[in-house]
């Protein structure tokens, strides 16, 4: 994939408050992208607005925080809740899998999959997970996620940022999601915001390779920074751009799984 920079913003959908601070940012040309939550109080309402608006979605896969939305199916609830419960345990969580959860994470995968399908009107090409989750072992060994889909990678990090065993750990985990789905090359946190030189370096990566920043406007310093266009003068010339750009590109290039 070319270069591209996209800066997506998690959790459309999750409450109006937070949905319109995502929209006022899009509005602003500071986010490209949005992952959408389903099954929570504002999801069907952003999804009439981001078709309304052509606003770029993938779905933001939650397994950690519960349902909200009025009409959502009590068994789906009480699943969702047993996975999160086993979730919250900590690190081994992510690396083992719960053989006796198996089939709550094949249904309440397959119904997040389906619910984006009917709100937006097609299949989701890109996923990712509330708080990461969508990286957790029984997702991956299962293969929950739909094969050739553009999966969000593990945070990209420089030699002597995390220990070497962490490198080590999170790239074999991106190579076991490359052989079946989409990858872009890295992947940063909007945060910190300082050094002022952090995002200019990663702005550059993306003259050459394909890179997400994933921010979350409905925290106050990330909105202010976002829709005041701080964002544009630590970027320089480089253009911000949708998924869907780099899915086209891929497409275009032959790659597809």
């Amino acid at each position: 994939m070319t270069g591209s920079l996209i800066v997506n913003a998690d959790d459309w959908g999750r409450d109006a408050e937070t949905t319109a601070r995502i929209c006022e940012c899009v509005q602003a040309g500071a986010v490209s992208s949005v992952s959408a939550m389903v099954f929570m109080e504002d999801s069907a309402r952003a999804a009439t607005l981001a078709r309304e608006r052509g606003i770029d979605a993938g779905l933001h896969l939650n397994l950690t925080t519960t349902f909200s939305a009025s009409a959502c199916p009590r068994g789906l609830v009480e699943r969702q809740e047993k996975i999160s419960r086993y979730l919250r345990r900590g690190r081994i969580a992510a690396v083992a899998v719960h053989p006796g959860l198996r089939r709550a994470f094949e249904y309440v995968v397959a119904a997040q999959v389906d619910e984006f399908r009917r709100l937006y009107g097609a299949a989701p090409e890109r996923i990712d997970g509330h708080h990461h989750a969508h990286l957790c072992a029984n997702v991956r060994r299962q293969r929950l996620l739909p094969p050739g889909t553009l999966v969000r990678r593990n945070f990209s990090f420089q030699a002597g940022e995390k220990s070497v065993w962490n490198r080590w750990y999170r790239q074999a985990i991106d190579r076991g999601l490359a052989r079946r789905h989409r990858l872009e090359d890295f992947f940063f946190s909007l945060t910190p915001l300082e050094p002022a030189g952090r995002l200019g370096r990663i702005a550059s990566l993306a003259r050459q390779f394909a890179v997400e920043v994933a921010t979350h406007p409905a925290r106050p310093e990330e909105h202010r920074f976002l829709q005041g266009g701080e964002i544009f003068r630590r970027i320089g010339d480089v253009p911000i751009v949708p998924h869907s750009l780099v899915l086209a590109r891929g497409r275009a290039a032959g790659i597809d799984r």
